[in-house]
């Protein structure tokens, strides 16, 4: 959700993708509408796939995806299995998010009038995150809403259930189709003083009634296929090195990834 590749020196997976392509991975960073349903998401990162694998002539891809893009990559992973090696979901909403049902609660009060008139203003965001991504993609914030609820993500997951768990804290299954699910996430909020989102995060973590969460997403909520880790010292931005790698200094979220991309290398994948 509000992702984007670039602005100027801010990349949203700050340092990740370079540290990657030196140790010699390929690497491409995909973009779809910052806000619009799991399934529109879907369909657009399904296209920039197929064209990855035409440019490249590589026979699968490995997907990973921070949050709302988790349900991408599931997504291109359940209709085209033949094109995808692995899917990895960091922070991921796998059973939705406390915080999207609050919001939600919140429309459902202010009545039709005031959700639009909010909606037209978050899409503008969406708009702009574009357009400095020199990208033009339909936004619906109130589609994103519904995919991220508790609802809205189980629905998600009938359709595609591949790697979710059937208990609250286990392993979903580790392959399905020929396509290895892992994902991993963090717990707790505030970790330095000088990010702003850490503020953000402290302030959403209520909405979870003391339940373990990165300040969007519960620990159980991110389980998908094998977990490799559901408790580093990360709030939700920070598990993409954000904001400009004002993390907690005692983890390196570049790290996660590329150890996490010798993991599938040893797998054989």
């Amino acid at each position: 959700m509000a992702g984007f590749s670039n602005f100027g020196p801010i990349q949203y997976w700050h340092g990740i993708p370079s540290a990657l392509r030196a140790r010699g991975a390929v690497v491409h960073v995909t973009s779809v509408s910052a806000f619009n349903s799991s399934e529109l998401r879907g369909q657009q990162l399904l296209a920039q796939v197929r064209r990855i694998l035409a440019e490249t002539g590589a026979g699968k891809v490995h997907l990973i995806g921070h949050s709302h893009g988790s349900h991408a990559a599931r997504y291109v992973a359940g209709l085209q299995p033949e094109w995808v090696a692995s899917v990895t979901a960091v922070s991921g909403p796998v059973k939705g998010s406390p915080v999207a049902d609050a919001v939600y609660r919140l429309s459902q009060w202010g009545g039709p009038l005031l959700t639009k008139l909010v909606s037209k203003g978050v899409n503008g965001v969406g708009h702009l995150v574009a357009w400095l991504s020199m990208r033009s993609l339909p936004q619906d914030s109130y589609a994103t809403l519904l995919s991220l609820t508790t609802e809205g993500s189980a629905q998600f997951s009938v359709h595609f259930p591949a790697g979710v768990p059937l208990t609250e804290e286990g392993d979903g299954e580790h392959e399905v189709r020929g396509v290895r699910y892992y994902s991993w996430g963090g717990v707790g909020q505030f970790y330095n003083p000088w990010n702003p989102f850490d503020y953000l995060s402290k302030g959403t973590a209520r909405l979870f009634k003391g339940q373990p969460n990165d300040g969007l997403v519960g620990r159980c909520s991110s389980h998908l296929g094998m977990v490799i880790r559901d408790d580093y010292r990360l709030n939700h931005f920070h598990s993409v090195n954000q904001l400009l790698g004002l993390v907690a200094k005692d983890v390196d979220p570049v790290a996660l990834y590329v150890e996490h991309a010798q993991r599938l290398k040893q797998a054989g994948l």
